[in-house]
């Protein structure tokens, strides 16, 4: 179900974020817009490029400024607005409250300490201010529990061991054993699953689908495989060239994709059943330094009219749970 901005935990209200670069400042986020309720498990899917890692970041407000600049916009957790926060306060949600795996297990981890240390510290950080107390051994069993979590067979051999002695895949997990091991209540799982087999994979994803059943965490899943999201989410946002295009529920995209982009994306999924080519969609994502006015997708479009060149379109509902930003609706999807 569609949330309403006041009942949601995490609301992003017409985010804009840009990078200054040599050549000029890159309008990468046009006014995004985002809202996940508790307990909510929620896809954000689009090509690479398009803005999704951004997004991550803006909320955890860890994206490098400068060149990075919020230029509008809002992000409100649990009703205040998270980029008016002062430091301390800040620190103190992603210690307590917001968790994320990042996509790079090699620049997550601090490779000057070991998996153990660091594991500890976040396992510690996330109790902070609470009425809970662990003691050595408690903490140490949770940490060990939660790399046992992710398929690693030897999880106290690699509590002694350093990011650098750790495959690709193995780093991955242990960045995954750190958002387990937490309280908190926001999770942003930036592509989860990277370099990671999938076998791996799969115990990795219904590990995240039970944190919802069990905890009531909050989960906003960045993936390239819709796939993913079509088996672990309930709503799904549709993101092109740092706009949203389409909003609903999973199901009701994946049955009938409204936006001439989503329609694309769901024609490049391979067929196993060896029914048809993947098609692909022609073009790319523009440059952002100029983006296309109006409809960024309008370059792309086979659909394209005059006003999408002139006007970027609101986003519209489309009937129950449903909106996409198309002119083509009107206003009534059909």
């Amino acid at each position: 179900m569609t949330l309403t901005r006041g009942s949601a935990l995490l609301a992003i209200d017409d985010l804009h974020v840009g990078f200054r670069v040599f050549e000029g400042f890159l309008d990468v986020l046009n006014g995004v817009a985002l809202d996940l309720g508790e307990g909510e498990r929620v896809g954000l899917v689009g090509e690479t490029g398009c803005g999704k890692t951004t997004t991550v970041k803006s909320i955890l407000r860890v994206l490098p400024t400068p060149p990075a600049r919020i230029t509008a916009g809002r992000i409100l957790y649990r009703g205040k607005d998270i980029l008016r926060l002062r430091r301390r306060a800040m620190r103190h949600l992603r210690r307590v409250e917001l968790t994320a795996i990042f996509q790079d297990p090699l620049t997550s981890l601090n490779p000057v300490f070991t998996i153990g240390t660091q594991l500890r510290d976040v396992v510690r950080d996330s109790l902070a201010g609470s009425d809970v107390k662990l003691t050595a051994r408690e903490v140490e069993a949770r940490c060990v529990k939660a790399l046992a979590e992710t398929g690693m067979a030897d999880p106290e051999r690699i509590m002694a061991s350093y990011p650098i002695q750790l495959s690709g895949g193995m780093r991955q997990r242990v960045c995954i054993a750190e958002a387990l091991s937490t309280t908190a209540q926001l999770l942003l799982a930036d592509e989860p699953t990277t370099n990671l087999d999938v076998t791996i994979q799969d115990q990795i994803l219904r590990k995240l689908d039970e944190l919802v059943d069990e905890k009531n965490v909050t989960v906003l899943i960045i993936t390239h495989s819709l796939g993913v999201v079509m088996d672990l989410t309930q709503r799904l946002y549709i993101m092109y060239a740092g706009t949203m295009v389409e909003e609903g529920e999973t199901q009701e995209v994946f049955a009938k994709p409204l936006h001439p982009y989503s329609q694309g994306l769901m024609r490049s999924v391979p067929r196993l059943t060896g029914e048809g080519v993947s098609e692909g969609i022609p073009g790319r994502i523009p440059n952002y330094l100029d983006p296309p006015t109006g409809c960024r997708f309008h370059p792309r479009c086979e659909y394209a009219m005059p006003v999408c060149q002139e006007r970027k379109p609101p986003m519209l509902e489309a009937g129950t749970n449903r909106s996409v930003a198309c002119f083509l609706y009107g206003g009534q999807a059909a």
